[in-house]
């Protein structure tokens, strides 16, 4: 279950989310009954023209609503409104472009997801339909926010995760420097670097502060605070991923991150700016601001990029530093007891259950497989939230990081993830031998990881650039006059 896939993952979400459409299509009424040249015509309710289509201030209102109705902390009226906007006007162009490219959800596809959302929260479909009926809205149009998510998911795995490209040497390389920074007792390596003028490959790392468009003036401020702490700590002599680590565990929405080898041109222009004259083994003199939050930087390493290098597979026997070999790793027996993300479970109450359980196995009033069997959300609940032997790179970070600070026998503090909130109990560890051919595919799946998240984000900008967007009237809602 802890496994990344990523179309299964935001398939699973959007299934997970099914239960969220539900209290917030209050906020979004069946609108198919006005037609498009009505729409047209009342300019005023047009917030953009985006290509042949058009994003409404009602739909704006009904975003916002939904915000206010979860109780999220939302910056001023102004800034909300043009955020709102912007997401309403990207969705708007990957659903025209993904209908243009042929990408569908047939209705029988549509059926079984709404068949999985009644099961996982469980309904019947007839009492989900009088859930949504309760709302205010009509099942047809939930059933076309749900097409359009999946559709959505679908575009974005074939444009996006369908063409990132990873060669056999990349991953030998992956190998290499894994199993010498093994073979070194995990201590990084130092490179020959680029003389100047000649290009070169940085291996940068980021501990991110995230400080998005609902925070306000105070979160920006708060964001910012502790992102200039982190960055002063990891100025000393401290390692800067465990630094990372450690600020994850008090806060679970930082994020840390090594970036891996790349070119200047392969770095977000705002990373390689910061970094441009920071040497091996240096912090950036700064944090750096970017739409999403603060980011902390530290060059790992740099290295001379030399044009027709022998590719590692091509290497001497004899060097056997850099030719792909077993290796022994830690494996980690572990069970959890999962709270999924879903509608009515806030993050505060997940937590304050998952420390109650977890206060009950510390005083030994309750045994943690049976607290598993009936309060987990994981198939693995059955077997008493066992997740069998794990190694690393098998499971979500935020779950592999958290399981890898326990001793044997410990219960975590409540750790979210993707998938929702956990209680963790290692039960034993052991070494054993990783494969090469296992080696290579926790090598894959690392440098896809690392290469998704920037061509996501040069695709969005691409899409958006490319679209035909004229914004009209954003700033009044839609029962006002301009």
């Amino acid at each position: 279950m802890m496994r990344r896939n990523r179309f299964n993952q935001a398939l699973a979400a959007i299934i997970l989310a099914g239960a969220a459409f539900i209290s917030q299509l209050a906020f979004a009424q069946d609108s198919s009954k006005t037609t498009s040249d009505s729409k047209i015509r009342n300019i005023d309710g047009v917030a953009a023209v985006v290509n042949t289509g058009y994003v409404t201030r009602k739909e704006i209102d009904d975003r916002i609503a939904a915000l206010q109705k979860q109780g999220t902390k939302l910056p001023d009226a102004a800034t909300l409104r043009k955020t709102i906007l912007e997401r309403l006007i990207i969705e708007k162009i990957q659903l025209q472009n993904a209908e243009q490219e042929g990408v569908v959800v047939t209705g029988k596809e549509l059926d079984k997801i709404i068949a999985d959302i009644a099961s996982k929260n469980k309904l019947t479909l007839a009492e989900l339909k009088v859930k949504i009926a309760a709302t205010g809205s009509s099942y047809e149009r939930y059933r076309q926010m749900l097409r359009d998510d999946v559709v959505i998911s679908r575009y974005r795995e074939r444009e996006v995760e369908g063409k990132i490209k990873i060669s056999d040497a990349e991953v030998d390389n992956f190998i290499a420097d894994r199993n010498r920074a093994v073979a070194g007792g995990g201590k990084p390596t130092r490179s020959t670097p680029a003389a100047k003028g000649e290009p070169e490959e940085i291996d940068v790392a980021q501990i991110f502060v995230p400080a998005d468009a609902g925070a306000g003036a105070g979160g920006q401020a708060d964001a910012k605070k502790k992102a200039e702490s982190l960055l002063r700590e990891a100025r000393g002599d401290v390692d800067f991923l465990q630094l990372g680590a450690m600020a994850a565990k008090e806060n679970p929405k930082i994020k840390f991150q090594e970036l891996g080898y790349r070119t200047p041109d392969r770095l977000p222009q705002l990373f390689y700016e910061a970094v441009r004259n920071t040497g091996s083994g240096q912090v950036a003199n700064a944090v750096v601001k970017s739409p999403a939050g603060y980011h902390v930087l530290k060059v790992l390493d740099r290295r001379a990029l030399v044009a027709g290098a022998p590719e590692p597979q091509q290497a001497a026997p004899q060097e056997t530093s850099s030719t792909p070999q077993n290796i022994m790793v830690t494996q980690t027996l572990s069970r959890h007891i999962l709270l999924r993300s879903r509608a009515g479970l806030t993050d505060q109450d997940a937590e304050r259950r998952l420390a109650g359980y977890r206060d009950q196995v510390r005083a030994k009033t309750a045994d943690f497989g049976e607290l598993a069997k009936k309060y987990s959300e994981d198939g693995s609940a059955a077997n008493g939230g066992n997740l069998g032997w794990m190694g690393p790179g098998d499971l979500v970070p935020e779950f592999d990081q958290a399981m890898n600070r326990l001793q044997i026998g410990e219960v975590s503090n409540p750790v979210k993830s993707e998938f929702g909130w956990h209680l963790i109990q290692v039960l034993e560890r052991r070494e054993a031998q990783l494969t090469v051919e296992k080696q290579r595919q926790f090598a894959r799946a690392a440098i896809r990881e690392r290469k998704f998240e920037q061509a996501y984000q040069d695709w969005l900008r691409e899409l958006r650039d490319t679209a035909t967007v004229k914004i009209i009237n954003a700033d009044d809602p839609a029962a006002s006059p301009r």
